[in-house]
């Protein structure tokens, strides 16, 4: 299974696009992969026939699994088992389901209260020294396996300290200048999954998952924080100014640092942005934390939807379930405490900096979606703020960098090199 992004942690097979004991020429299109809200078509690493498959469609593994084995010759003598012993792989696990039904009233109450955690689970973080209640839990209804402590023990080993005693969950890729991807609420560093694949090739991209997000530690979520750890973020990366590319409350972290700290910013891209949050913002992230105290991930992904994304995605039956797929992934990497205090930050920030736009001293694009139902100011701020330039994508939905990554491409490259 190969790594296509900094975030990349499995993938699904979608198809196989030769039958077994076929022949493969090196660069041909051998099957078809699902990660990170998207699908890619993987080539032939040299030529031979298909003996064996490890992984039928729609079975999961880690990158680095063995999915399937080629040999020179159709007829030459191979052990299949003895190559997966070798190997090693990790066994792939079965499929994530994005349609889990919701808890009963009794059930979801307990959930709020305290996590399901499986007792190998529990146990495995007491070993490694983790709180097992602050692990991200991908198991049925939210519930915590084993396999999520062992992803939550790897993380850590990308932490980086900004704070006494607190440490942020830091992927790092590329070479060059410093860019900063700061994600929106209620959400952590896969939702710009489409877009680093671009960034790594000219620059050092530096994704930051908040407090509380992922293995970062928590808490507390408000704006002045989050810039505050960005700050420490850069210094502990080289100290020069950087490139910040914030979404939503994210484009709320990198402003206020952009204000605060304007000998660090190289320059200002902000997605979907707002400065004052609307009555239908602050209405959405409320029943965001409700909904996610009350159900799983999975049911969560399915309320939000219509709320981030375009009719043409949800029209899209492929498209709209991949992308459920990913954005429940993501929504399990949030606890509930975390959306909480996010939301109350968001609400104390709202509208602290509207006159202060014409302080932005960064050159700044503004990136907005047409069809944005929770922050559609996005021109409106552009305006204020001096020689900001707006690109505006018809149609799309709040959550841009996923829903239209390849449109954002140039625009966003040309303001970097720029």
């Amino acid at each position: 299974m190969p790594k296509l992004g900094m975030t990349m942690e499995e993938g699904t097979v979608v198809e196989w696009r030769v039958a077994l004991g076929g022949r493969v020429e090196k660069g041909q299109i051998v099957l078809v992969i699902e990660s990170e809200k998207n699908e890619a078509e993987i080539e032939a690493t040299a030529s031979g026939f298909l003996r064996h498959v490890y992984v039928t469609p729609g079975g999961v593994a880690p990158c680095g699994a063995l999915l399937a084995a080629l040999t020179e010759t159709a007829d030459e003598p191979f052990d299949a088992a003895a190559l997966a012993a070798a190997e090693a792989p990790v066994r792939p696990r079965a499929a994530l389901s994005v349609s889990v039904a919701p808890a009963p009233p009794v059930a979801r109450a307990r959930l709020s209260e305290r996590k399901a955690i499986a007792p190998a689970a529990r146990s495995l973080a007491k070993k490694l020294g983790l709180d097992a209640e602050v692990v991200p839990g991908r198991g049925p209804g939210g519930r915590v396996t084993r396999e999520d402590v062992e992803a939550f023990a790897a993380a850590r080993e990308r932490l980086m300290p900004v704070a006494p005693g607190v440490a942020l969950e830091v992927l790092r890729e590329g070479q060059g200048r410093s860019v900063l991807l700061l994600p929106g609420f209620g959400t952590d560093v896969s939702s710009f999954a489409l877009l680093t694949p671009r960034l790594v090739e000219s620059f050092r991209v530096l994704a930051v998952n908040p407090r509380g997000v992922g293995a970062s530690d928590g808490p507390p979520g408000d704006v002045p924080t989050l810039a505050a750890d960005a700050c420490a973020v850069i210094a502990a990366s080289g100290g020069g100014p950087a490139h910040l590319v914030g979404a939503s409350l994210g484009a709320a972290a990198a402003l206020e640092l952009a204000l605060t700290r304007p000998d660090l910013v190289q320059s200002l891209t902000l997605i979907t942005p707002f400065v004052r949050a609307t009555p239908r913002l602050l209405a959405v992230v409320t029943a965001w934390c409700r909904v996610a105290a009350e159900t799983g991930p999975a049911t969560l992904a399915r309320f939000l939807a219509p709320l981030l994304f375009s009719d043409a995605l949800l029209a899209d039956d492929v498209l709209r379930e991949r992308t459920l797929r990913g954005l429940a992934a993501a929504c399990a990497r949030v606890p509930v405490a975390t959306l909480e205090r996010m939301a109350a930050g968001l609400a104390t920030w709202s509208g602290t900096r509207v006159k202060d736009l014409a302080r932005v001293a960064a050159p700044t694009l503004v990136l907005a979606a047409g069809a944005d139902l929770l922050t559609p100011d996005g021109e409106v701020i552009a305006r204020g703020i001096p020689g900001a330039s707006c690109t505006v994508v018809p149609g799309a939905g709040h959550a841009l960098a996923s829903e239209a990554a390849q449109g954002l491409q140039g625009a966003l490259r040309g303001h970097l090199r720029a």
